[in-house]
């Protein structure tokens, strides 16, 4: 049995290429360097895999910023208005992913969205009617040939054309049915390519097909895919799917003439019965995907092979053992955790353990008595019952939750009245979403605690001053509902995770989470609860700095499950309410020190919905806007809950998210140029809304003019009653200049609209 990995990190396992890449956004080193760090991490993954005896191994994995975006750039998908900025075509690129702002030069960058039901985040191509789509890029054959000059043949990976064709944005008159054709010849154009240099495998990714398919898209699947393996040659093709199950389009890609088909056997328990039920191909490959690409529990090698087992039952020949999607969604090694005690690490696999467990699984599959064998025992004894994971405390809780529990009351058109009344903020209420940006001098104060070079009381005082500046500092600009900055914190999950019972972290296991930015997801081990107040000390002291009312700042259950690395041992709607239970705790906690607005923010929302639309409650919403009520159902009426979510698409779920009953919604809106807006009013969004008026996460500062044009769009939409005037996500990773900047356009701009009326 072979093996294969469908994808490997890139930013580096000490996260190499992504200083590199702020070292030359800053403009301390030159386009050598950054092809020089790109070289290296290409090399390492493709090394470690060879070094693990993975028989098929990706090329073009490695992305400078998103591999979407790449796939734009191969086939000259670039927008007119970057193309005028006369950059380099590296420079063209990250103008694309990150907004250009030089001189009389001011660009916004491309949309970004979360890559399906992952907290990767991917840049949204867009394609105008005069685009001139052509196969110009040399990117696929470049790094199978550097591959191979290492003595490593590779399959060459790369977004599909029917996915592609679905993540594009159409910006003019044309739409996905124009460009059929187009993007068919194109892709031939690749294969012809990649056939006259003796590419052996070409791998196509389409995990759109795990989605809902109709009859029609289904025709333009086949209509696509008919025409392009008609015209391959020697190249065999790897159909690659992940994230869910193919019960659409299952018969039509068996049919069709794929060399290989990935399907993914552990995000879906569909796809086995799939199989077994229409049988697979005897002359195409399957690559199964059983070695989980998004978490970090080991493999479970009894229900592995057992799943292999069932394969060759139903008559599968060939197989290949694979990851389940790309290692992207995992950290790098154990190897980095030289701190965690053993009796963690032995429970877990990153990106390069999981291709030992690859090999592992594959020489049992070929051993005929595997269950005697050492390295299955081991793995056995790792799944018994981990008696340190279970609180019965914790679990009678959750049992005990009743059905009132999930309702706040009074209902929310009373609530709006008495915090109006109470609050008294004037037409357009302007805040921020939470974080203030992280300086050196933060993360160096942060760090030195940790080390115990400081004391407590110092770590402290630090702190408290910054948020002392921080305070006067939006006094200053003229904001309405503050905050207090988020100093204490390194991130908005793993920071309540420390102080949560039922958590293990991690020292470097950091992920990808778009461009430079990484994450370092904590591990749910146990059972959680709240040891203590979390944020009540910070937010008391806020409040006392300032006569403006200032927002207690918490993240919600759904999100710290869904940015987490969740057990496998439980259903994540046990964990999630396990969760909701201790944020409960810090709510009322906050209210009874005099805090009157908390923002629970829900950014990763839409993270888990299922991939298909009939899925979407029975299999998530109907537990997981509950969790978010049950967070808030205690409080106060003249309490005002906030909450925030991010580059997802939410226009589909509006009557969801205003099931969650909060005071006020804040969405990320400027980079999705307000679509968002048509939905609130199409569903009458009851909530209190304040759609990001400029983009975070570019470097750029939003005009004044800019801001009173979006504000202006926005009122076309939303009542004056409901609309409050905020950036689209925290300000942490902003520098102190631009982040003022922005916020005194902001403040400027609503000035100006509070001083006219739309008749």
């Amino acid at each position: 049995m072979k093996t294969a990995v469908i994808g490997f990190p890139r930013i580096g396992k000490d996260r190499e290429l992504k200083f590199t890449l702020e070292k030359y956004f800053k403009g301390e080193i030159n386009q050598a360097d950054i092809y020089g760090e790109a070289d290296r991490q290409k090399e390492y993954g493709l090394n470690s895999q060879s070094e693990a005896g993975i028989d098929f191994i990706s090329s073009n994995d490695f992305s400078f910023y998103d591999g979407v975006l790449d796939t734009a750039v191969l086939f000259n998908v670039i927008p007119k208005r970057y193309e005028k900025l006369e950059l380099s075509a590296i420079d063209t690129y990250f103008a694309m992913a990150r907004g250009y702002q030089k001189g009389d030069k001011n660009v916004k960058a491309l949309a970004m969205k979360k890559w399906f039901n992952t907290n990767y985040h991917y840049i949204v191509p867009e394609i105008e009617d005069d685009t001139e789509v052509s196969f110009v890029g040399t990117k696929p054959l470049d790094e199978y040939e550097n591959a191979l000059l290492k003595g490593i043949s590779t399959k060459t990976a790369i977004v599909g054309p029917f996915t592609f064709l679905k993540l594009l944005k159409y910006t003019g008159t044309k739409c996905f049915e124009d460009y059929i054709d187009i993007f068919t010849e194109e892709y031939i154009k690749l294969i012809t390519a990649l056939d006259e240099k003796n590419v052996e495998w070409l791998q196509l990714d389409e995990p759109w097909l795990v989605k809902d398919i109709d009859e029609g898209e289904k025709a333009i699947f086949t209509k696509i895919y008919n025409k392009i393996l008609s015209n391959k040659k020697s190249v065999k093709v790897l159909l690659q799917t992940y994230f869910g199950d193919v019960r659409d389009v299952y018969n039509e890609i068996a049919e069709l003439d794929f060399d290989g088909i990935g399907l993914d056997f552990v995000e879906s328990k569909e796809t086995l019965s799939l199989v077994q039920k229409n049988g697979f191909p005897k002359d195409k490959i399957l690559f199964a995907g059983l070695v989980n690409g998004k978490n970090i529990w080991k493999n479970n090698y009894a229900n592995t092979l057992q799943v292999l087992n069932e394969l060759k039952e139903a008559g599968v020949k060939q197989i290949v053992i694979s990851t389940s999607c790309s290692l992207l969604h995992v950290p790098y090694t154990l190897e980095n955790e030289t701190e965690l005690s053993s009796d963690y690490t032995k429970h877990f696999a990153f990106a390069k353990e999981k291709l030992k467990e690859l090999k592992e699984l594959a020489e049992l599959f070929e051993t005929e008595d595997y269950e005697s064998t050492e390295v299955f025992k081991q793995n056995k004894e790792l799944f018994r019952n981990r008696k340190d994971s279970f609180n019965k405390e914790v679990k009678d809780r959750v049992k005990a939750i009743k059905d009132e529990d999930y309702v706040r009351l009074p209902e929310f058109n009373v609530r709006e009245k008495l915090q109006k009344e109470l609050l008294k903020l004037p037409e357009f209420p302007t805040t921020t979403i939470g974080s203030f940006p992280q300086t050196q001098d933060v993360r160096r104060n942060r760090l030195m605690y940790r080390k115990g070079e400081i004391s407590r009381d110092e770590y402290i005082d630090f702190n408290k001053k910054k948020i002392a500046e921080c305070i006067a500092l939006q006094e200053e600009i003229g904001l309405d509902v503050l905050v207090h900055g988020e100093f204490e914190r390194n991130d908005m999950v793993e920071y309540f995770g420390e102080h949560l019972d039922g958590y293990v972290f991690t020292k470097k296991a950091w992920v990808q989470s778009y461009g430079t930015r990484c994450v370092k997801p904590p591990i749910i081990w146990g059972d959680v609860s709240r040891k203590e107040a979390i944020t009540v000390h910070w937010s008391k002291f806020a409040n006392s700095c300032t006569p403006k009312p200032v927002k207690g700042m918490l993240t919600g259950p759904v999100t710290i499950l869904n940015w987490s690395f969740p057990r496998e041992d439980i259903s994540i709607k046990e964990s999630t309410l396990q969760i909701a239970l201790a944020i409960r705790d810090e709510v009322l906690d906050l209210e009874a020190n005099g805090i009157g607005i908390i923002q629970i923010d829900e950014a990763a929302l839409r993270e888990k919905l299922p991939l298909r639309k009939s899925d979407w409650y029975s299999q998530y919403l109907d537990w997981a806007i509950p969790s978010f009520r049950l967070v808030t159902s205690g409080v106060k009426p003249e309490t005002q809950i906030h909450t925030h979510m991010c580059y997802s698409e939410f226009t589909d779920i509006i009557p969801a998210i205003d099931a969650m009953d909060a005071d006020v919604i804040t969405f990320e809106a400027s980079r999705s140029d307000l679509q968002i807006l048509d939905s609130l009013k199409k569903f009458n969004f009851k909530t209190e809304v304040g759609p990001g008026v400029y983009d975070i996460h570019s470097p750029r500062v939003p005009s004044v003019e800019e801001i009173v044009t979006a504000l202006s769009k926005m009122r076309q939409k939303v009542s004056d009653d409901k609309l409050w005037v905020n950036p689209d996500c925290g300000l942490k990773t902003r520098g102190d200049n631009e982040t003022k900047a922005s916020l005194i356009n902001l403040v400027e701009a609503t000035r100006q609209l509070r001083g006219e009326k739309i008749s």
